[in-house]
């Protein structure tokens, strides 16, 4: 039997009397196409050409973004042509959470250690550093925590999902002052995208070139049948054109909050405040597809006006975890009392809540108007400038966008949205409806 001499389609039979190192080059050369990123991604997935010091990818849900995200770091971290020609050996990982860094960024199934190879970079969760084979640190940053980025300094940068950044304005602009090191210091941002200040001007800076991604394009990695189900539940939508077509979309025309009013009333902090109240809107059921439990706090300032200060609603999670998750925050911010509707769960809901926190301050509310009716003063009071947004908060401001008559698209519940018309309805005073001052 004659041996064949080429590497592809070779079955073991044919390896018999062949020379071990013949075979061992053989191996080495399936391993190297195996890994070598740039013969199989897309061209949208690599780093565009010219001189440019940020690189926003704006994908669908599944479009590859973290693969290439991963992939680029990897080989600026390692000096890897064509994408570095040395090692870039301080690098920053920046996720809306440490949690997000590490499950995502770093431990993902397209994440740096998946993409690493024989010799995956060895993450530290103590000093939470990647270190690759060659010496090269990957640094992780949360969006909560701004000034932890200071005193550090990177000549590369990855930030995961921009759009989902809690404090974005404050951690982007310490990640840019950090980005100093090498001869041509640039960060990538991967992220769905959002309607979001932070967002929007990373798009506006000339410094920026902007690659975008959709699911299907990606088809070939993602679960048979997935897109099909996608299509048929999201196609067309809103909320479709957003987290599977990444388009970024502007306000609905008939909806009831416009992002301009919202952005117009952004403040880093919130003065002192006289009453503080956490609002929850709790789901019908507790399994992974029912509704989230909107959990929103605001506070009403001497001046009449109101500031919303943290949006911890939670999906999928069973009435334990999202009372712990809403007691939690009324601890957090010491606010003065927990208002929970009560439409769904009755007394169970104070129930839920008291096994938590038994002397918790406490009042239910029930809903006697559709949800249109009931938001529609609150809207007034944004209008007005009255309500102010203490940082941001995009999958509230998602749902407030998104929001028109007859309701959100895709037949969505506006958990986060009730739970904010809740808050400042009960710190609007006793008759139940926000006092509207008519300019």
């Amino acid at each position: 039997m004659t041996a064949e001499t080429g590497c592809g389609g070779v079955e073991g039979a044919f390896w018999t009397g062949v020379d071990e190192a013949l075979r061992a080059s053989c191996d080495e050369a399936v391993r190297r196409t195996a890994s070598d990123w740039t013969l199989f991604a897309r061209p949208e997935q690599r780093p565009p050409p010219g001189d440019w010091r940020h690189w926003l990818l704006i994908g669908g849900r599944g479009s590859g973004k973290t693969r290439a995200g991963a992939e680029w770091i990897t080989a600026l971290a390692l000096g890897l042509e064509p994408f570095a020609s040395r090692p870039h050996m301080r690098i920053a990982l920046v996720a809306e959470t440490l949690a997000d860094a590490r499950e995502v960024m770093i431990e993902g199934e397209s994440g740096l250690r998946a993409v690493g190879g024989e010799r995956p970079p060895v993450y530290e969760v103590s000093r939470r550093r990647l270190t690759f084979a060659n010496g090269a640190m990957a640094q992780i940053f949360s969006s909560e925590d701004p000034d932890s980025v200071r005193g550090y300094q990177f000549d590369a940068a990855w930030g995961d999902e921009l759009g989902k950044w809690v404090k974005a304005e404050e951690t982007f602009d310490n990640l840019m002052l950090a980005l100093r090191l090498g001869e041509r210091p640039a960060a990538l941002f991967t992220t769905t995208p959002r309607n979001v200040p932070a967002l929007k001007r990373l798009m506006e800076d000339r410094q920026t070139v902007v690659t975008r991604m959709r699911t299907a394009e990606n088809a070939g990695h993602l679960a048979p049948g997935f897109l099909k189900a996608m299509q048929e539940r999201y196609g067309g939508t809103r909320l479709g054109r957003q987290e599977l077509d990444g388009e970024l979309l502007a306000d609905r025309e008939d909806a009831l909050f416009s992002r301009a009013a919202i952005d117009r009333g952004r403040v880093r902090a919130a003065p002192d405040l006289e009453r503080i109240v956490v609002a929850v809107d709790p789901p019908a059921s507790a399994n992974r597809r029912s509704d989230a439990c909107g959990i929103v706090a605001v506070g009403r300032a001497g001046d009449g006006c109101f500031y919303v200060l943290a949006d911890r609603s939670r999906q999928g999670v069973k009435p334990e975890g999202w009372a712990r998750a809403a007691v939690a925050l009324c601890e957090e911010l010491q606010a003065d009392r927990i208002v929970a509707e009560v439409n769904q769960g009755g007394d169970m809901v104070e129930a839920v809540l008291r096994t938590i926190a038994p002397d918790l301050p406490y009042r239910a509310v029930r809903a006697t108007r559709g949800k249109w009716l009931r938001a529609e003063p609150v809207a007034a009071l944004y209008e007005q400038g009255r309500v102010r947004h203490v940082g941001a908060f995009p999958e509230l401001e998602d749902e407030m966008a998104d929001f028109g008559p007859e309701g959100l698209t895709g037949s969505r519940s506006p958990d986060r949205l009730d739970a904010l018309v809740w808050a400042v309805t009960a710190l609007s005073g006793s008759d139940g409806a926000p006092r509207v001052r008519m300019m």
